[in-house]
C-alpha cells in the first residue's frame, strides 16, 4: 500500500522506452529519430509527422492505432485520449496510478518532442480568421503541459536547439538527467504561456476594450543575442524584442561592423527615432541619447555637412542616421570621422566598400522609416516595477500654432520654428533648441534648469561659430524652442540676447504674461503649441 504522508519526488535519472513525436518543424528530425531508434526506443507519431519518418524509413506507430481511436475532424482531435495522456501523466511510483494504467491498457510515454503550430508566422501571412484560427494548436499545448507537470518522469523536447544536448545524454547512457528535464519542463511552459500570448493579442478587440492599461499587462520578450556588457563593463547586458513590427534598430540588419554595445543600440534608437520626424533629407547626430547636430536640406550631402557644423567635437564617436539611401559621396564625407553606428534605410553598394577598411563601424539598414505618429507603448523599467505610456506620437503641424506676440514670424521662421519643435522633442529635458535655415546650431540638453540649457547652448552656438570662423555668432538671427515652457522671462531673454528672432514653446506658465512682455520689447516672435514634449 502506499504511505499517503510519504511526499514522492523523483530526480533520478530516466531511460527512454516510448516516444510520441509531432511536430511542425522537421529540422533535424530524421537525425533525433534515428537515434531513438538506434537505442531501441518506440516512436509514436501523428498525421504529417508520421508520413514525414515513413518515408525516411523511420518506423513509428501511429497514435490512433496506439488509441484504437482514429483521427476526426479534420485533424483536429488527433492525441486528446486518455490513452495518450494517461501515458504521459501517471506518476511511476504510485502504486494506484500503475493499478489504473495496467487496468486500462494504457502505455507509458516519457519522451514528448512537440513543436506547435505556425500561429505568428500565419498572422504574417493572411488577415483570414478561418486560416489564422486553424494554426490555433489545441493537442500541442496540452501534450507540452502535461508532460511539463510531470516532468520527474516525462522528458518534453520543443526546441530543435536542444537536440544536440538530449542526443547526448541518449548516446551516454541512454538516461536523461533530472536537472535536464527541469530545464526543458520550464521551457515547455514559457513556450505554451508565449503561444497562449500571442492568441490572445490577436483575439483582443481594441475597439471593445476602451482601457489602454489593462489590469494584467504580459510583455513577450524573445532574446536577439547577449552583449559583452551594459552600459558599463561590469553591467551584463543582452537585446530582447518584442512582438512590435515598428521598424526601428531592433529589426534592422547589420551589413557590416563589430558586435552592437548596449550604448550603441540605445543611441540608435534615439537617432532612429529623431530622423523619422523629417520628410526632406536629414541627418542626425547623436551622442549619449541626445542629438549634438540635425539638419534638413533638400541634398543630402549638405544636410550632413551642417549638421556636423553645430557641434563636431561632440560628433566624434557619435552615431549618425540618415532618412534617404548611404551614397558613396557621402561616404566619403562621413569617413573623415570617428563614428561609432551608422544607420540608414539602405546602403548602396559602393558605399559600404568605401568603409571596407574600417570594419569596427557598424553600418545598420532599417529597409524603410516609422511613422513618428505610429501609436503604441513604452516602458521603462524601475526597481520592483515597470512605468508604461503611451508613444509621444503628436506632430505639430504649422496650422496648429498660436501665436501670443505682436509680431507674426515669418514663413522662415516657422520652417525653422517647427524643423527646432521636432528636434526639442527628442533631446531630453530641459531641452533648448537653436536653429537656423533647418539646421540645429546650438543645443542645450538634460540640465536641471532651463537657463543652464539656455546658457548651453549660446557657448555651442559660439564654439560651432569660431570653428567655422564665422564673425558672428551662428545663434544670430536663429530661432529657439524649448521642450517646456519658460518658468521665467530670464530663459527668453537670454536666449535675445544671443541673437534670437522667434521662440516656439509650449506656454501654460503663470508668467506667460511677463514672457510674452519680454518678447514683445525685443521684437521676437513667439509660438504656443499647447504641446510638451518632456523626454527623460
Amino acid at each position: 500500500m502506499i504511505n499517503n504522508n510519504k511526499e514522492y519526488f523523483s530526480t533520478k535519472d530516466i531511460k527512454i522506452k516510448r516516444a510520441l513525436i509531432s511536430v511542425t518543424d522537421k529540422c533535424d528530425l530524421e537525425k533525433i529519430a534515428k537515434v531513438l531508434v538506434k537505442n531501441k526506443i518506440e516512436i509514436l507519431s501523428t498525421g504529417g509527422t508520421a508520413k514525414y519518418l515513413k518515408q525516411n524509413s523511420i518506423p513509428v506507430k501511429e497514435v490512433s492505432d496506439q488509441t484504437n481511436f482514429p483521427e476526426i475532424l479534420d485533424g483536429r482531435v488527433k492525441t486528446l485520449n486518455p490513452k495518450i495522456h494517461g501515458g504521459i501523466l501517471f506518476r511511476r511510483d504510485d502504486p494506484s496510478h500503475l493499478e489504473q494504467i495496467q487496468k486500462h491498457d494504457i502505455y507509458e510515454i516519457n519522451l514528448l518532442i512537440i513543436n506547435l503550430y505556425k500561429f505568428r508566422e500565419t498572422l504574417q501571412k493572411t488577415s483570414k480568421n478561418r486560416d489564422i484560427i486553424e494554426n490555433i494548436d489545441i493537442g500541442g499545448p496540452a501534450m507540452i503541459r502535461a508532460g511539463a507537470k510531470n516532468h520527474e518522469f516525462v522528458t518534453v523536447v520543443t526546441d530543435p536547439n536542444d537536440y544536440p544536448e538530449f542526443i547526448s545524454q541518449i548516446d551516454n547512457n541512454g538516461k536523461i538527467k533530472y536537472s535536464y528535464r527541469k530545464y526543458l519542463a520550464a521551457k515547455a511552459f514559457r513556450l505554451t504561456n508565449e503561444y497562449d500570448k500571442a492568441i490572445s493579442d490577436w483575439l483582443e478587440d481594441k475597439e471593445i476594450i476602451s482601457s489602454t492599461f489593462p489590469e494584467n499587462l504580459s510583455i513577450n520578450l524573445n532574446k536577439s543575442y547577449e552583449m559583452r556588457y551594459g552600459e558599463n563593463p561590469h553591467q551584463k547586458a543582452a537585446l530582447y524584442k518584442t512582438s512590435d513590427k515598428r521598424k526601428g534598430i531592433t529589426n534592422s540588419k547589420k551589413l557590416q561592423g563589430k558586435e552592437l554595445s548596449y550604448n550603441n543600440v540605445n543611441d540608435g534608437d534615439a537617432a532612429f527615432e529623431l530622423i523619422c520626424e523629417f520628410k526632406k533629407p536629414a541627418v542626425a547626430i547623436i551622442k549619449h541619447a541626445n542629438p549634438c547636430g540635425v539638419a534638413e536640406n533638400d541634398d543630402l550631402n549638405s544636410a550632413w555637412e551642417k549638421a556636423l557644423q553645430t557641434d563636431p567635437v561632440s560628433a566624434f564617436g557619435g552615431i549618425v542616421s540618415i532618412n534617404r539611401e548611404l551614397t558613396k559621396d557621402l561616404a566619403l564625407k562621413m569617413k573623415s570621422l570617428f563614428l561609432e553606428v551608422i544607420i540608414a534605410p539602405s546602403v548602396d553598394r559602393k558605399a559600404l566598400e568605401i568603409f571596407a577598411d574600417k570594419p569596427n563601424v557598424r553600418i545598420l539598414t532599417t529597409s524603410s522609416l516609422a511613422s513618428p505618429d505610429d501609436t503604441g507603448l513604452l516602458f521603462k523599467s524601475i526597481s520592483g516595477g515597470m512605468l508604461v505610456q503611451s508613444r509621444d506620437y503628436k506632430v505639430l503641424k504649422s496650422d496648429n500654432i498660436k501665436i501670443v506676440t505682436k509680431r507674426k514670424p515669418t514663413n522662415k521662421e516657422i520652417d525653422d520654428l517647427l524643423f527646432a519643435w521636432k528636434v526639442a522633442k527628442h533631446t531630453k529635458s530641459n531641452a533648448i533648441v537653436y536653429a537656423k535655415n533647418l539646421q540645429t546650431v546650438g543645443i542645450g540638453a538634460g540640465q536641471m534648469s532651463r537657463i543652464d540649457s539656455t546658457s548651453i547652448a549660446n557657448e555651442k552656438a559660439k564654439k560651432a561659430s569660431n570653428l567655422a570662423k564665422l564673425e558672428t555668432s551662428m545663434a544670430y538671427k536663429s530661432v529657439v524652442a524649448s521642450d517646456a515652457f519658460f518658468p521665467f522671462a530670464d530663459g527668453l531673454i537670454a536666449a535675445a540676447n544671443a541673437g534670437v528672432t522667434a521662440v516656439i514653446q509650449p506656454g501654460g506658465s503663470i508668467r506667460d504674461k511677463e514672457v510674452i512682455e519680454a518678447a514683445d520689447e525685443r521684437n521676437i516672435a513667439m509660438i504656443f503649441t499647447s504641446i510638451r514634449h518632456f523626454k527623460h
